[in-house]
């Protein structure tokens, strides 16, 4: 198999970069080790930038996310039962953020490929980069039960911190700045409408925590724990109760509830960074809705 870009990963980075590859013309191969049902369901980020929202309106990607997507003008953070708004319109010119989750994103993005754009490959395991520095690189990989190979121009790694892509990196050509924290996040998905219109990052003495939500009728939540906690130790109204402590406030706002459908704790990885890094691998998670930015390919 032959294309101009071979593309490693089917996540948000990855399909959208075989949908701009498309626009331009330029043909690619994206190859992805999960399968599309997997892809299409697992929970990431739910916050999209301005900028990342104008591209995929740009790249043909935008009408879905415009049309259930939650445009939000702003964030409340709170500390010492006090609360206080950001207005970023305010402070940026007019800029705003939309509340899409990344499964989303990766449903578009995969019909629109399928639709319109060049092979894209599910169950498809890349197990090595080979001739990274030469002008020919490979990709080999399996794919329903056989190896293959595909012949590229160009190779772009779009799967993540662990991925085979990041080991094909010369050693002598990367430097790694790490930190490590000392915590996690357990994170819930709740069926019950947000307690707050905007987001709601809350410091507090017990720890960190945050209010999202995934929709008008799901919340997202988490709270701040430390590293190695088993989400099986919380019970759900041990967490309800928590997020209550930490989100309480001087007036008379009030966190509801409601069913919990998921829960689980991911851990803070450590944060590092290297002047040559494969897309989307720069930096692994470090906290609830950061932003995640393609690192630089050397």
């Amino acid at each position: 198999m032959r294309t101009t870009v071979g593309i490693i990963g089917a996540g948000p980075a990855g399909l959208l970069l075989a949908r701009l590859l498309h626009g331009a013309g330029i043909d690619s191969v994206v190859l992805e080790s999960r399968d599309r049902a997997y892809v299409e369901r697992r929970q990431r980020a739910g916050i999209l930038e301005q900028g990342t929202a104008d591209v995929l309106r740009a790249a043909g990607a935008g009408e879905r996310m415009d049309r259930e997507g939650l445009r939000h003008d702003g964030i409340e953070l709170r500390f010492d039962r006090r609360r206080h708004r950001v207005d970023f319109p305010a402070l940026t010119g007019g800029r705003s953020v939309m509340v899409y989750a990344q499964t989303e994103v990766c449903k578009d993005l995969i019909a629109l490929q399928i639709e319109e754009g060049g092979p894209l490959l599910f169950e498809a395991e890349a197990l090595a980069v080979e001739d990274a520095s030469t002008d020919a690189p490979r990709v080999r990989f399996r794919h329903q039960g056989r190896e293959d190979v595909l012949e590229c121009e160009y190779v772009v790694g779009c799967d993540g911190f662990w991925g085979v892509s990041r080991k094909a990196i010369p050693a002598e050509l990367v430097q790694v700045f790490e930190r490590t924290y000392p915590f996690g996040w357990l994170g819930i998905l709740a069926d019950v409408p947000p307690s707050h219109d905007e987001l709601v990052y809350a410091r507090h003495d017990r720890g960190f925590a945050l209010l999202s939500m995934r929709s008008p009728s799901v919340s997202r939540l988490y709270l701040q724990v430390p590293d190695g906690t088993d989400a099986g130790a919380w019970s759900d109204e041990d967490i309800w109760d928590e997020l209550e402590r930490r989100f309480e406030t001087a007036d008379d706002w009030r966190l509801e509830r409601g069913p919990i459908t998921q829960k689980s704790v991911t851990p803070c990885a450590p944060t590092s960074t290297s002047p040559c890094a494969t897309a989307a691998s720069s930096s692994p998670v470090t906290r609830p809705t950061s932003s995640r930015r393609p690192g630089r390919r050397g």
